[in-house]
């Protein structure tokens, strides 16, 4: 197969994949670009939204439409990080410790109500999230490829949650709300079939093997000389202190670009342009940030506010 037509088969999967989660999640086709580009980009995504409007079900339903072997964690107070990692139990018949893979070891965890858990338990998910890898009793284990956090996360002001600490947020390369849905979607939700019974009748469009052959192809789109001054400008105007308490980290420089090339490969270009980089900025790095006191804004509000402030070379 020529590589024109590669990449002809990869856009429709793309798009048959946003379609067919767009068939239990409606009314949120700007949230699931955003999360299709995230996975894409191989990046984690933290959903944080109100109890019930759908954070778990969007969660899932990118799992199974994507082909991906699926692992849910209720997090909550007393979660020990074991519970997660798995354990190395011994074994008289074999006159030695085997370890027990936990729930961590598949291709899409998803972290349910991740800030329930204490830190202790948050931060056993570092090095997963960032090496694709566990140690546990000085022994490392190696996580299944491709393999994505899908964590979701209720607002800070409600009872029983603790805030993820910087860290952490720094390892998520979107944090999207769904929000509640408008009156047609939520008319057709109500008059639909029940959500997890249509979700076990959906088959996956995508593979593990397609799915990293996107994102291999993510890594292909070209970012411009200019395009990389605008980044650059962005990301300096984070750290001038005009805007936020601390500014962005170069961790957090290469997750905007690699967004930003997923998002010109679900447009079918070959080339990132500054308005994917105003698209996906807010949801890329608000949640990193903090505002200066006294803004009068929220840290999404004042990204807007900042990218308004500087010029596209």
């Amino acid at each position: 197969m020529s590589d024109q037509a590669t990449k002809h088969q990869l856009f429709q999967q793309l798009k048959t994949l946003q379609h067919q989660i767009s068939t239990i999640i409606r009314g949120k086709p700007t949230q699931i670009r955003d999360c299709v580009a995230c996975l894409i980009a191989g990046g984690h995504l933290l959903i944080e939204d109100l109890p019930g409007v759908g954070k778990t079900t969007l969660a899932h339903t990118l799992s199974v439409s994507m082909g991906l072997r699926f692992s849910r964690v209720q997090f909550t107070s007393d979660l020990m990080p074991s519970d997660l990692l798995g354990v190395s139990v011994y074994e008289r018949e074999r006159g030695g410790f085997a370890f027990h893979p936990g729930p961590v070891f598949a291709q899409v965890l998803l972290a349910d109500e991740i800030n329930r858990a204490g830190p202790k338990t948050q931060s056993a998910l570092l090095e997963a999230m960032e090496e694709n890898q566990v140690s546990v009793d000085g022994q490392t284990h190696a996580l299944p490829q491709p393999f994505f956090v899908i964590a979701t996360q209720n607002p800070s002001e409600q009872l029983g949650t603790y805030p993820l600490p910087e860290s952490q947020l720094d390892r998520f390369l979107m944090c999207i709300s769904l929000g509640y849905p408008d009156e047609k979607a939520e008319r057709e939700l109500l008059m639909g079939q029940d959500s997890r019974e249509a979700i076990r009748a959906l088959t996956a469009v995508m593979q593990p093997g397609e799915l990293l052959a996107a994102q291999a192809a993510v890594r292909e789109i070209h970012a411009a000389p200019a395009l990389l001054d605008y980044l650059q400008a962005l990301l300096a105007a984070t750290r001038s202190g005009q805007w936020f308490v601390e500014g962005l980290s170069p961790r957090a420089g290469l997750g905007v670009l690699r967004a930003a090339r997923a998002r010109a490969l679900l447009d079918e270009r070959d080339y990132v342009s500054p308005d994917d980089v105003q698209a996906i900025l807010p949801q890329t790095i608000a949640h990193r940030l903090r505002p200066k006191a006294g803004s009068g804004r929220g840290a999404r509000e004042q990204v807007r506010a900042m990218i308004e402030s500087i010029p596209i070379p």
